[in-house]
């Protein structure tokens, strides 16, 4: 077992004590009686010393072991002399982009550059350069070259390997050969860095440290003491299946003898291989195609995010090694959770929960919407291909105690100057998921499924949610506490299996809106997203209504969809607008599928391939949406009610022998005319849609909820990854 967190001997620099705030400037070190950092840590963010903010979670857990932590946030960019502002670091550069991936942050789903900056006072835009970690890192060298330099966030996370960049519309080499990093952390990084840092306090050099979980660095070539496995040796062509629909009502069998959608040869093979003693007894690694091959084949570039997906799991992870060159990208396997001791010791570390106090009264909107939210846990197990929670956290649930979080409520309502009884949210990646996990530690162990509720919720998944309504009572009767929200992505397929959780939901943590995400209503796009079907939407809106009525309430649903993911054609996106008109739903703001580094679905967009299944050259192929023009009618039957759509949607619905869509009455979809300009906001439809906004009433007495309320562009919110 990995030694506790808050157990490791302090360095001698601990006799500083702990910092109001980690300083930003050689006048705040001095303030502190410093000479020198011990490490520095560069982010894309503002500096923001709460628990929701990576570099503040990094700098607080590295100073907790004694340390002296620099922070040099949002530097200038276009020489290495911002860099030396603090000086040189003892130990090492700590580089990370923000929370957000600077090119996600930066760019639209359109490529087009955004003129805003949620974590940046001011909202400004521009503060950070496009690929942050790679920029920043080559200032770091030229400042000070013989510092060690370690690369994490969710930036360097999700490009650990050779992987498709949407922006460049090509496949890049590792991060780690482009920043010239001596290590990479991906995934929540607390107990690597904190390794890290006293190994090289130490004297141990940045070289030798090769065996930390979580890690990837480069190296000439694999040890002789490891034995290297091709993974198509482990991925096993074989016969394709049919998809799966998505509508059924299934339960999935055992972990133990089903790993995903594939046959059973395949996993007989896994099987064998992780209960067979080798006659070569030498450790493995698993060889994936090397960055010239994947750059080349898409097929290959499918297959190698297959493997890397199949091996997420951090109590049956092999090491992976891909070649670049003569070189070889090593990637140890993922972090052990924290446990629920150490999360907990994670979170309470002395924050002051505040923006740094150079910033003065600037608004900085990330922070704004999470200040009096609470994190009570990390992971998600969900699985869905577009998303990188699963990527970067890991699927198995890592657990703040309720004490713990309650603390932390009493905290904001004691310590904010802006707290008006209101929490937020009490959530993390899932709203749903805290204390969830396998009712087999066995079973959990061998496991290789990408997702524990897809097709259907696994039969060895604990859904039982009743700590968690106990949570949500316990944080509604603290003092001074007026309404706890819940503002996380629910799982309503997990939700509506304990009908008590969702009566406490929807009586006592909804503001009036609650934000639920089916990303679709055809089979074709969910079984590529690996999403329940609308099945279990319905039965969660009727659960919804129902206590909603029963506490008296006017409370509304806001489901969210994506357009133009891997799988989706133009007749599912047709439906999925005839779906919206029928339950009276106009979207305000729409998410276009963004393909965003290493996830499952954009190595679908990227090759045409399936990587749920095995890859082969005749293997499923999966529609792409892919020019501009066709991403663009996408998202325009999303918002059928605007008439600035309505020519491309007519000339569309044309176009698929679907003119029947197109007039004035109820069955229709668009109208056959453009209105008149100064009536454009206004659809014929003989008033039946003239009072309905989102399916919500338009009440002038009624105040209209808050853009984050009803969902931003890009359901841009801050990544609670590090």
């Amino acid at each position: 077992m990995p030694t506790p967190l808050y157990d490791y001997r302090k360095y001698w620099a601990e006799c500083f004590g702990t910092a109001p705030e980690l300083p930003t400037s050689r006048a705040e070190m001095e303030a502190l009686g410093w000479d020198s950092c011990d490490i520095i840590i560069v982010t894309g963010d503002a500096y923001v010393d709460h628990p929701s903010f990576g570099m503040a979670v990094i700098g607080r857990v590295l100073e907790a072991q004694g340390f002296r932590v620099g922070i040099l946030s949002q530097p200038a960019w276009d020489s290495a002399e911002p860099f030396k502002a603090l000086g040189k670091p003892n130990l090492f550069f700590g580089v990370a982009a923000g929370n957000m991936d600077s090119m996600i942050n930066r760019y639209t789903a359109d490529r087009k550059r955004r003129n805003d900056d949620a974590y940046t006072p001011g909202n400004a835009g521009n503060k950070r350069p496009d690929r942050a970690v790679i920029v920043y890192s080559q200032r770091c060298r030229e400042a000070y070259r013989d510092v060690p330099l370690v690369i994490g966030s969710i930036e360097a996370s999700l490009r650990r390997i050779a992987h498709y960049d949407y922006w460049s519309e090509k496949i890049r080499r590792s991060i780690l050969l482009d920043s010239r990093a001596d290590l990479l952390l991906y995934g929540n990084a607390e107990r690597a860095i904190v390794d890290v840092a006293h190994r090289l306090a130490g004297g141990e050099s940045i070289h030798q440290i090769r065996d930390l979980r979580g890690t990837a660095f480069v190296r000439k070539r694999v040890p002789d003491d490891w034995r290297v496995v091709d993974s198509t040796s482990i991925d096993v062509v074989g016969p394709i299946t049919a998809p799966i629909n998505p509508y059924a009502d299934t339960r999935t069998e055992s972990c133990a003898t089903t790993g995903d959608n594939t046959s059973a040869p395949e996993e007989q093979a896994v099987r064998i291989m992780d209960v067979t003693v080798a006659e070569d007894s030498r450790p493995e690694v698993i060889r994936i195609p090397a960055y010239e091959q994947v750059k080349d084949d898409s097929a290959l570039y499918a297959h190698a995010s297959r493997i890397l997906h199949k091996e997420t799991n951090p109590h049956n992870a092999r090491p992976l090694v891909q070649a670049h060159g003569d070189r070889d990208v090593w990637l140890n396997p993922p972090p052990l959770p924290l446990s629920t001791e150490e999360l907990d010791w994670v979170f309470e570390l002395p924050y002051t929960r505040l923006p740094h106090t150079s910033y003065g009264d600037a608004r900085i909107p990330a922070y704004e919407m999470i200040r009096h939210s609470v994190n009570i846990m990390r992971g998600c197990f969900g699985g869905c291909t577009f998303c990188s929670i699963t990527e970067h956290e890991g699927r198995i649930i890592q657990n703040r105690s309720e004490d713990s979080i309650i603390r932390e409520v009493e905290a904001i309502r004691d310590t904010s100057p802006a707290f008006t009884g209101v929490i937020s949210d009490l959530g993390g990646p899932t709203a749903n998921m805290w204390r969830l996990a396998c009712k087999s530690k066995e079973i959990e162990a061998r496991c290789r499924k990408l997702s524990c509720v897809f097709p259907g919720i696994c039969k060895n998944l604990n859904t039982d949610q009743t700590p968690l309504i106990s949570l949500y009572r316990r944080a509604r009767d603290v003092e001074g506490v007026k309404k706890v929200l819940i503002a996380s992505g629910l799982r309503y397929d997990l939700a509506v299996e304990e009908p008590e959780y969702v009566k406490e939901l929807v009586s006592h943590h909804v503001g009036g809106y609650l934000k639920i995400a089916p990303e679709h209503t055809e089979d074709g796009p969910l079984s590529k997203m690996m999403k329940p079907g609308m099945g279990s939407y319905d039965r969660f809106k009727a659960m919804f209504e129902k206590y909603s009525k029963e506490a008296g309430k006017e409370q509304y649903l806001i489901p969210y969809f994506i357009a133009a993911h891997p799988g989706t054609t133009d007749k599912d996106m047709m439906n999925l607008a005839l779906w919206l008109k029928r339950n009276k739903f106009r979207a305000d703001q729409v998410q276009t599928f963004y393909p965003s580094p290493m996830a499952s679905a954009t190595a679908m967009y990227h090759s045409g391939k399936n990587p749920l299944k095995r890859i082969t050259r005749d293997s499923e192929a999966v529609n792409t949406v892919r020019g501009l023009s066709q991403r663009r009618l996408h998202k325009a039957f999303l918002r059928y009610h605007d008439p600035e759509n309505w020519p491309l949607l007519r000339k569309a619905l044309k176009k698929m022998g679907r003119a029947d869509l197109i007039g004035n009455g109820r069955e229709h979809l668009i109208p056959p005319r453009q209105p008149p300009k100064r009536h454009a906001v206004v659809e014929s439809d003989g008033g039946h849609f003239a009072t309905q906004h989102n399916g919500l009433p338009r009440n002038p007495s009624r105040k209209r909820p808050s853009r984050n309320a009803r969902g931003g562009s890009s359901r841009r919110s801050p990544q609670r990854g590090r």
